[in-house]
Parts: C-alpha cells; sequence; structure tokens
C-alpha cells in the first residue's frame, strides 16, 4: 500500500466516523510565539483545547504537516543515521474536543489498523499509563488484546501535558512487532530499544487540568488527540524495517542519487539529502527564507547539512534544488502548495547553495589545517567558535566533520565562546529606560483622528520626564500627556505617530511624537507657554502637513505591496515598515535584488492606481469575511474578531488589514516614486520611497544636479549621457596606456636585476624588492624572469608603506619543483612580514603588512635554500 493512499484512507476512514477533514495547518505556528515549527499533529488545534477557538465541529481528522529540527524537539543530528529520524514527517490523526473519549478514541484505532489497514491482530502491542486502569480494561475486556501484550508505562512516556500547567492526561501507544528475526523487545522491557517493536500510533486521552500547584482537576469536557506517523506505518504496510525503504523516499534517494552522481542508496548522506529536501521545501512553501535567526537560521543550518553531504558524496556545483521536482511529483497532488510555489522553492535553493559554495570551500580549507593542527584527540571550542563567528562556517558541520574523522568536539568549551559574545553584544546594546514602561493607566483614549484633525478632549494623566505622575506640566516642562479622546495617531503598523498642539485657554502643549500604550494614546512633547492640568479641557489639533504627507506614504505602501507581488510572485510577504511624512520604507521577503525593470514596473503599476483616482474604501467585519474578501493579512499574527479592511485602487486593486490613516482617494498621493532598494537580511529586501511633495521636491534636485553636471561638460542635459560615454571610453584608453608603460617599466627593471642572480647550491637564485611595480603586476615579471633565467629561483617583493602592504611572489623552475615547493619558499618570507600564501610548486603568492621587514626577509632567502638544497 503506497504511502498516498494510506493518507487517503485515514481521512476517508475518520470523515465515515463522523470527523470533519481538516487542511494541513502551516509549519509556522499560528498565535503561539513557544515554538519554533509546527511539531506535532495537534499544534494547529491547541486553541480549540483551550476553549479560546470555537469551531464548527467537534470531531476532526487531518494529515498535519510537521518538522522537528530546531528548540526543544531536535532530530536534526540523527536524521540519515537512524531508520525513523526525520526532520519533516506526517502526522494522521484524529480529534475529539469534548465528544467521545477512550473507548471511541481506542476502537476507532483498532478497526482501523486491523479492518481497514488489515494488520494481523497477534502483531500488535498497546501500554497504557501505569495508573490508567479505564483504559487497560478497555484493550483487554472489551477489544481483547492479550494481557501479555499489555504493557504500563510510567509518566515519562505515556502521559502527555501542554505545558507546566494546563491540559494534559495519559497516553495508549500503539506497537507492532515486526518478528523474531528483528532484535529488540516489547515495549516496558530492557530490549525496548530494538527495531522489533515500533511504536506507530499514539492516542492522548486529555482528561485533566493540572493548577500551579501541581494537582489534576479533572476537564469538564475530556478530549481526544491522536498521532499515528504515516512514514512509520507506510514502512509497516511495505514489509520494510527502515522509512527510508518506503516507496517515497526509494524515488527521492533515487532523484538523490542521479543529482550527485552518488549509485548507493543506502548512503546516510543520500538520507540526510532526501530527509532534508522535504523540510525545505514545505519550509519555504511556508514563508520561511533562509536567514541568520530563528525559522531562518534554522532552515539555513539544513539547507547547508544536505549541501555538505552532497558534496561529501562528489556533487559537483549547485544539485539540492534539482530535488524539488521529484518532491512535487511524490507529494504534490496531496499538498497544492508545494506544486504552486515549485519554481519559489527552487530559487530560493538555488541561491543559499551558490552562497553557501563559497562558505563551505573556504571552512573546509580552514577546518582541515585546524584538525592537523590540534594539539590531541579534541578540536578546541575556541577554534569551532572562530570558524563559526568569523568565518560563518556552521557549527553542525564542524560537529558532523569531526564525527566522521573519530575527533571529538569541545562543545562546552563553544558555548563559552559564544554566550561571552552574546554578553558583550548585550552589554553594547543597553539603551536608557523607558519611562512609559511601568505606566498603569484606567480607562481608555477613544481615537477620533479617521475623520478628523481637531477635537476638544480632557487631560486624564500627566507623566513628567522621570516617570513621574504630575497633577500640571509648567511652561518649559517636557512630558507626556494622556487625554479621553484624541485626534493624534499613535505609532503602530509602521506609522509614525502624529505631532501638533494641545492647545488650553492661556497655552500650548507642543506634541512631537504620540505613542501607544494598551488602549491609551501617549502625546509626547513639551509645555511651550501656559500651564496644562489633570482634568482640564484641552483641544487637540494634529499637524495637517505632516499628516496628509505621512497618509500619501502610508497608502502608497500598500498600492506597492500589491506590485511587488504581482511583479515579483506571490511569496512576497511584507517583513516591516516604516511611514513617515518624508518617505515610506518597506521590507519585504525576496530571494534576490529587484532588476531595474522589475522595479520600473512597480512603480508604474502604482503610479497608474494614482492616476485612476479610484476613492478609498474603509469597512470593518469579521476576520474569516476579510479572510474570504483576499485581505492581505500577517494572518499568523492575532486579530480581533472584528477588523478594518482598507480598499485603495480600482477595482479593488489593493485589499489588506489595516488600522492606519490613509487617502480619501488614490489620486491624493499625488505621484509615486523609488529612490532605493536593497538587500537588509538573508531573503529580505527593501525599498524606499517617496510620494506627493517630497517626490516633486526630489525630481527638482535632480533636475538641477543634471543642469550643473551638463554645465561642467558644457553639454546640454539632453548630451550629457553621450559626453559622459566618451569621456570614459577615452578614460579606459588611457588606463590601457598606463598599464603598458607600466609592464615596460617593470620588464627592464626585472632585465636589470638579473646580474644580480647568485649560485646557491649549484642553483641559480634571484630574491629582490622591485619599486614602482604594482602587486598585480608581480605575476608578469616574474613569468619574464623565470624565461630568462632558464633554470633557477626567483622570490620577488613590493612593499607599500602608505598602504601598510607587502605582496610576494615566488616562482621556481619545473627541473627544480622535485628540490624546493614555491609554496613552502613564500610562506617562509612572509611569516617574517605578518602574512602567509600560498600555490603551486612551481609558482605562488603571499601578502603579509611588515613593509619595514621586507628586506630582512628577501635577504633570508639564499640561507633557507642552502639549507634546502643540500
Amino acid at each position: 500500500m503506497k504511502s498516498a493512499d494510506i493518507r487517503q484512507a485515514f481521512l476517508t476512514f475518520f470523515e465515515e466516523q463522523g470527523h470533519t477533514i481538516v487542511p494541513t495547518g502551516s509549519l509556522v505556528p499560528g498565535n503561539d510565539a513557544t515554538l519554533l515549527f509546527t511539531n506535532a499533529g495537534m499544534v494547529p488545534f491547541k486553541d480549540v483545547f483551550l476553549g479560546q477557538d470555537p469551531r464548527p465541529y467537534v470531531r476532526a481528522t487531518s494529515a498535519q504537516r510537521c518538522v522537528r529540527a530546531g528548540g526543544k524537539h531536535n532530530d536534526l543530528d540523527n536524521v540519515g543515521y537512524t531508520a525513523r529520524h526525520h526532520t519533516f514527517f506526517e502526522m494522521l490523526g484524529n480529534f475529539s474536543f469534548g465528544d467521545y473519549f477512550k473507548r471511541d478514541a481506542i476502537r476507532f484505532a483498532w478497526q482501523f489498523l486491523t479492518e481497514r489497514l488489515g494488520l494481523p491482530a497477534e502483531k500488535l502491542w498497546v501500554t497504557v499509563f501505569t495508573e490508567d486502569d479505564e483504559a487497560y480494561d478497555i484493550w483487554a475486556d472489551e477489544i481483547g488484546v492479550p494481557h501479555e501484550r499489555i504493557a504500563r508505562i510510567g509518566a515519562k512516556d505515556n502521559f502527555w501535558q501542554m505545558g507546566d500547567t494546563g491540559p494534559c492526561g495519559p497516553c495508549s501507544e500503539i506497537f507492532f512487532d515486526h518478528g523474531p528475526e528483528v532484535w529488540g523487545g516489547p515495549p516496558g522491557s530492557p530490549e525496548e530499544d530494538g527495531d522489533r517493536y515500533i511504536e506507530i500510533w499514539n492516542l492522548v486521552f486529555m482528561q485533566f487540568d493540572r493548577d500551579a500547584a501541581g494537582n489534576l482537576n479533572p476537564l469538564p469536557k475530556p478530549s481526544i488527540d491522536t498521532g499515528m506517523g504515516l512514514e512509520r506505518v507506510a514502512a509497516v504496510m511495505q514489509g520494510v524495517h527502515s522509512n527510508y525503504e518506503i516507496d517515497l523516499f526509494q524515488n527521492l534517494l533515487a532523484a538523490a542519487a542521479e543529482a550527485t552522481g552518488h549509485a548507493d542508496t543506502q548512503s546516510p548522506s543520500l538520507r540526510v539529502i532526501a530527509d532534508h529536501i522535504r523540510s525545505c521545501a514545505f519550509l519555504i512553501a511556508d514563508g520561511v527564507l533562509p536567514s541568520n535567526e530563528g525559522r531562518g537560521y534554522v532552515l539555513r543550518r539544513i539547507i547547508r547539512r544536505a549541501i555538505r553531504h552532497g558534496h561529501k558524496l562528489g556533487a559537483e556545483g549547485a544539485f539540492f534544488h534539482k530535488l524539488v521536482a521529484a518532491l512535487d511529483a511524490e507529494m504534490g497532488d496531496a499538498y497544492p502548495e508545494l506544486r504552486e510555489g515549485r519554481a519559489q522553492i527552487e530559487r530560493v535553493l538555488h541561491k543559499e547553495e551558490e552562497q553557501f559554495a563559497r562558505t563551505l570551500d573556504h571552512g573546509m580549507r580552514l577546518l582541515e589545517v585546524a584538525l592537523a593542527e590540534r594539539d590531541g584527540d579534541m578540536l578546541p571550542g575556541e577554534t569551532v567558535f572562530k570558524l563559526y563567528d568569523t568565518y560563518g562556517f556552521p557549527f553542525d558541520l564542524t560537529a558532523d566533520v569531526c564525527r566522521e574523522r573519530g575527533v571529538s568536539l569541545d562543545e562546552a568549551g563553544f558555548k563559552r565562546e559564544l554566550e561571552a559574545q552574546r554578553e558583550r553584544a548585550r552589554a553594547a546594546s543597553q539603551f536608557g529606560a523607558d519611562y512609559t514602561a511601568a505606566l498603569e493607566l484606567e480607562g481608555q483614549t477613544a481615537f477620533t483622528g479617521y475623520d478628523r484633525l481637531e477635537d476638544s478632549a480632557t487631560v486624564t494623566a500627566i507623566v513628567d520626564e522621570a516617570g513621574n505622575e504630575r497633577a500640571a506640566l509648567a511652561s518649559g516642562d517636557k512630558g507626556i500627556v494622556v487625554l479621553d479622546r484624541t485626534p493624534f495617531y499613535g505609532e503602530s503598523g509602521g506609522q509614525v505617530g502624529d505631532a501638533g498642539y494641545l492647545h488650553v485657554a492661556n497655552g500650548r502643549f507642543q506634541v512631537t511624537d504620540t505613542q501607544k500604550q494598551g488602549d491609551h494614546h501617549l502625546h509626547h512633547g513639551v509645555m511651550v507657554e501656559g500651564e496644562l492640568e489633570v482634568g482640564g479641557e484641552v483641544r487637540p489639533q494634529v499637524d495637517a502637513g505632516l499628516r496628509a504627507a505621512t497618509v500619501r506614504n502610508h497608502s502608497a505602501t500598500h498600492l506597492m505591496h500589491k506590485a511587488l507581488r504581482m511583479v515579483l510572485g506571490d511569496h512576497v510577504q511584507q517583513k516591516g515598515s516604516l511611514v513617515t511624512a518624508e518617505r515610506l520604507r518597506f521590507d519585504f521577503s525576496h530571494f534576490e535584488p529587484m532588476t531595474p525593470q522589475q522595479l520600473a514596473e512597480v512603480e508604474r503599476l502604482v503610479n497608474e492606481q494614482i492616476l485612476e483616482n479610484a476613492a478609498t474604501r474603509v469597512e470593518q467585519m469579521s476576520l474569516d469575511e476579510a479572510k474570504a474578501k483576499g485581505a492581505a493579512a500577517l494572518f499568523e499574527a492575532k486579530y480581533a474578531d472584528n477588523v478594518r479592511v482598507l480598499t485603495i485602487g480600482v477595482d479593488d486593486f489593493s485589499i489588506e488589514l489595516c488600522g492606519g490613516t490613509h487617502v480619501a482617494r488614490s489620486g491624493d498621493i499625488g505621484c509615486f516614486h523609488i529612490i532605493a532598494e536593497s538587500g537588509i537580511a538573508s531573503g529580505v529586501r527593501r525599498i524606499e520611497a517617496i510620494t506627493g511633495e517630497g517626490a516633486l521636491a526630489w525630481f527638482g534636485e535632480q533636475e538641477a544636479r543634471l543642469h550643473r553636471v551638463g554645465e561642467r561638460l558644457k553639454a546640454k542635459p539632453e548630451q550629457v549621457e553621450e559626453r559622459v560615454d566618451a569621456l570614459l571610453e577615452r578614460n579606459r584608453g588611457l588606463e590601457k596606456e598606463l598599464e603598458r608603460l607600466k609592464a615596460k617599466l617593470a620588464s627592464a627593471a626585472g632585465n636589470d636585476m638579473l646580474d644580480e642572480a647568485r649560485e646557491v647550491g649549484g642553483v641559480k637564485v634571484l630574491s629582490a624588492r622591485l619599486e614602482g611595480v604594482s602587486g598585480k603586476e608581480l605575476r608578469g615579471v616574474l613569468d619574464q624572469l623565470k624565461n630568462k633565467l632558464g633554470s633557477g629561483i626567483i622570490v620577488l617583493g613590493v612593499g607599500d608603506q602608505d598602504a601598510g602592504k607587502v605582496s610576494l611572489i615566488a616562482g621556481v623552475t619545473d627541473d627544480l619543483t622535485s628540490r624546493v615547493k614555491a609554496g613552502e619558499l613564500v610562506n617562509h618570507v612572509a611569516s617574517q612580514v605578518g602574512g602567509k600564501g600560498g600555490g603551486r610548486a612551481d609558482m605562488a603568492q603571499a601578502g603579509g603588512n611588515d613593509v619595514a621587514a621586507l628586506a630582512a626577509a628577501l635577504d633570508s632567502v639564499p640561507a633557507w635554500l642552502e639549507a634546502k638544497l643540500q
């Protein structure tokens, strides 16, 4: 029975038992900061079990994609070396939310395994929690499992809990017996770690609520959470003992063998590659991109581990991205998001391969040197950390290489160095305390700024610079003013806070910034004149010019976001934004720099919408209605049940969830222009743009600059480009002529030096310092001298005192390379000028930084060669 058939049979069976088939959740857990990835089938239902997410069903079933490669649940180091560890796996589960309990959960599991899959009942063994007599009796008396095939197991393996407190309960596991020809004992025995008895299903009976004191209180509505590993059951159904032998993995292993040119599909390295393509592809499909922190860092580790194992097998060039096609063929029907995102996944993986190739080659050379020079059987933690921190060589790859070489690794020393670095970083990033952090306020501030810039309000609180509550502010005092209602927008969603004034009868408070804290707007600023007191009436007035400029940029951000997705693809997701009166800044997920053509197209699409001058529409609706409408949002974030949906542009061009302030019509933006595009992290790009009066001012400045350049070139603006091209061409010609003359001078200087050659051990030796020759010209001089010398050894050096740089080159004619290696010779000289180098036996180069020591270093060459040539 194929893996795909088992998956479908499971879902169909439980649908027949009244369960709703729920699509797989994202590998990025929604609303759960405690988890790095979705690592179990119940994760998408966590809030349902807690009673915080009511669903229209009480029974559910799913085939959930899971990743265990970081955090508490991390199987990465075991993958490829064991039969059943994976970074990615599928968990088939059935769930009851206060509906059926132990009896039906056990009956369903037994019926599916024995009747639908046809597994022999005598091959199945069961475990229950030591104290769970109810489950034991159901298995023994109602299902008919013999007592000798039921084991009572302690809390370590057979009691599940969501956390230190909260829902928990006993478990019951089902094992399959592969037969006496496989070593191992039944669960609970001393030999239970063998491969004969394999766990295939876990039933969790969620029946208690553990309080802070550790007491187990019965839940009013006990629930069921089960999980059956697809890969493990497929191995049972296909009569194999390793998950890597099932149909799904056999095809991926064949594709990996072809991509790497390695035919042995039993190779642990091929297994690593076949496993890792699944986790990498699905993580990218769910919006995770390689980076140096968080989920992106784990993804990068997995990708790099796969690449390293491919290179170990002899793969040349980029190969890993080629496996996406094979994975699509295996799993694309079940998971359409994989097929839809295939091109993007291939691009991301290919780019990461190219980037890592440079790191891998350099890091492996450094690691080889460190392993050769180590003192003892352990690689020091300081060395491991230097490879990691200075050269970007991942710790887990160092660990892999050490394990293969039988070298132990000082992990404790590495962690000490890593923590020391973190402490240095923390010490370097200490900022002043936020004196609003401990501010406790009652009530709330009503925001009225969507449709007005002035209002009347009452002061409800005042806080001074020291964080102390005050009854009043006098002229010159700085502080924070809190009102019962305000038209001032508090910074959020990337839009900066408003500025303006709070007018009182005899004075005014200048608002320089507005922040939000909970349900309150905090007006930061200074009392310009007069006095302001708690309970007093004020007239808040937003700076209309700044607000208008800010909303132009904010509305343009929404249009640009949509345009980016149209031009680059649906993988584009917002990663951050900042909207001020001066400009907009937008960070988004994308794997490579945008081309000038792509930037121009984005700009064209946005300006096209501005010219349409369509009315902006704001609607309040439920989150589900917003999703159905196609509103873009960070749906893994937490939103209220009722959300604000903003539509900008003709034909509903942009639909997004947003609480910010915006233009009434798209034409109010005026115009839009991108001024910069850059990368800020791996897989994250940044665009900066301007609108309205800011854009007009920028255009005027560029035109003035063009006129000034034209005046210097004695050309009209439309002739500037042609005149610059002519100057560049002339400059290139002069540079070539200069290089030709310098080479001629260097050659003449080299000819003069031939007379300085001396015999050492019967060999002609020339060691000299050149003047007026650059480091990159040394190679040409060396080749000429070797040709004219016929047989001999040459060392040349150049010292730049101003730059503090030494360049060295050594040459040995072919008839002498068996006696002297150019690399050894140049390193002897380089070590005396603070450097090192290397190269071929006949030619090697090196550098250094001690120019003052160059003469003595070159003078040492004859003595060194005399000892070598004896």
